[in-house]
């Protein structure tokens, strides 16, 4: 008999106590093997494919697309070293419909037999919970697709819910239910048109979940239909047209007609055009984490104005001499490198402090965060040994991140342990700004746009490239000193970027 194993969310790292379904990566009934992804799951922090730590027959599903699960709580459940699965948690006897479900998965063990064997049905991974899988090679996957039995023969995909008789209140089909009535997952009120819906991107799913959109209502105007955020957008605000425009009858509650059930407190404040946004997710993270830097941090600010026009010229010969064919060398990539130079000077800034013991904690090695604007909200991606790096290491580096966050790939570690950040906000097109320091790190490197201003050059009025460059740092790990020495050096390579050879 086969052993029916639970598996749940993991720890997804970094005090992350939930995560949303984004996408199921298999169904009830198919075989997976050991390390598969079979969910992919969106944190505050990233979007994470979970791995399987078990090869066998999914015989059941939790959640739903779009659901939030806590950690520890069950994703699917596997069953483990034979062709049908056992029984889940709770089974009782079974119900009308619940044998040829039984019968479903034992045609589906045995069709994809060789893609279980492959991937060692039977065994567990002992690293599927660090970096999320052993580093192996994914598994192939092959889908297999669960036929309902009718007695005119097979019919692949659900049966219809006419013939789908309840067993313990859970409709006996596949797909998100359970082969047992008690370990299934909850259900929509009600069941959405057949067909897939053409859509690619989780962040378009996500957007339109957010907002109540009902995609299969959409017509998309990407290629061959396929949804995209303008067409959830459209839907959207067409959806808020009508409410602009509140109906006589509605009346708003008074002290003499309080609010009922028929009538919410909650018409009162969108009558008069209040948006209420949950502090959720990204959002409620970056919120958390700016108000216990704002609490915690004593942090002062100091700024200074620099030429880059050298800056611009040497970046210019660094990708001359490369030659047309060489990976060009970002300018991101180029302040990346002058921090670390910066940072070697006055490591009293690659920093942290322990409250609780009174410590001041100096870091030997510096992971360079940088500001990233995303369509899921500001992240800041991490730059692993950012000192051990060349200007042409760093670039290639940022860009891989920055792809990735963009794409909401990154996973948790990608997103943290940072020990020092840049902000280029320049790319917004503003000049200066006091950003709130990235706890627990001890400073921030701010850049401002950079654009042609009148500057004196050799004694003379000229028009220069001029960027503003600020620092705010944590006053407890440094004074004004280390911080304005920090920020002089910073500029001087801005300025003539052959200080950096005096460090070489």
């Amino acid at each position: 008999m086969a052993e029916v194993k639970e598996f749940k969310l993991p720890d997804l790292g970094e005090g992350l106590t939930e995560a949303e379904v984004v996408r199921w990566l298999v169904e009830v009934g198919e075989a997976v093997s050991v390390d598969q992804p079979v969910v992919e799951v969106e944190t505050a922090k990233a979007m994470v494919e979970v791995p399987c730590p078990y090869g066998g027959v999914v015989t059941a599903r939790y959640g739903e697309e779009g659901e939030e699960l806590a950690v520890g709580a069950p994703l699917l459940t596997v069953a483990v070293g034979a062709g049908t699965p056992a029984p889940g948690r709770g089974s009782g006897s079974p119900g009308p419909g619940s044998g040829d479900l039984a019968g479903v998965v034992a045609e589906a063990a045995g069709a994809d037999v060789e893609a279980a064997e492959a991937g060692g049905a039977g065994e567990t991974s002992g690293a599927v919970l660090v970096g999320y899988g052993t580093g192996a090679p994914p598994a192939r996957r092959r889908r297999v697709r669960p036929a309902s039995h009718t007695p005119g023969g097979a019919v692949d995909g659900p049966a219809p819910a006419a013939a789908a008789g309840p067993v313990g209140g859970v409709p006996s089909g596949y797909g998100r239910h359970a082969v047992t009535p008690d370990a299934a997952v909850r259900q929509n009120g009600s069941a959405p048109a057949a067909g897939p819906v053409p859509v690619i991107s989780p962040l378009v799913r996500r957007l339109a979940r957010q907002n109540g959109v009902e995609l299969r209502t959409l017509t998309g105007s990407g290629p061959d239909g396929l949804i995209l955020r303008a067409d959830v957008e459209r839907a959207i605000g067409a959806a808020a047209a009508p409410a602009e425009q509140p109906a006589a009858a509605e009346q708003p509650a008074t002290a003499e007609q309080p609010a009922t059930a028929e009538q919410p407190a909650a018409a009162a404040s969108a009558a008069d055009g209040e948006v209420r946004i949950a502090l959720r997710g990204l959002r409620g993270v970056v919120a958390d984490k700016m108000s216990r830097s704002r609490r915690e941090i004593p942090e002062a600010t100091c700024w200074v104005d620099a030429d880059a026009t050298e800056l611009l010229a040497a970046r210019r010969a660094m990708n001359a001499a490369g030659g047309p064919d060489a990976p060009k060398i970002s300018l991101l990539a180029v302040l990346a490198r002058i921090c670390t130079a910066a940072l070697a000077r006055f490591p009293e800034l690659n920093a942290r402090v322990d409250t609780e013991a009174r410590e001041i904690v100096r870091l030997e090695r510096l992971h360079l965060g940088f500001a990233a604007q995303t369509d899921r909200g500001l992240v800041v991606p991490v730059v692993r040994d950012a000192h051990t790096r060349g200007a042409e290491s760093l670039s290639e580096e940022l860009a891989r991140l920055t792809g990735s966050a963009r794409a909401g790939t990154l996973t948790p570690g990608e997103l943290t342990g940072s020990t020092f950040t840049l902000n280029n906000y320049g790319v917004f097109g503003v000049d200066g700004s006091t950003p709130i320091i990235n706890h627990p790190e001890a400073a921030m490197l701010g850049v401002g746009r950079i654009v042609p201003k009148p500057w004196v050059h050799e004694g003379e009025l000229a028009v220069r490239h001029v960027t503003q460059l600020s620092l705010t740092f944590d006053h407890r790990v440094c004074d004004g000193g280390v911080a304005g020495g920090f920020l002089r050096y910073v500029a001087d390579c801005v300025e003539q970027p052959a200080v950096l050879l005096r460090g070489i």
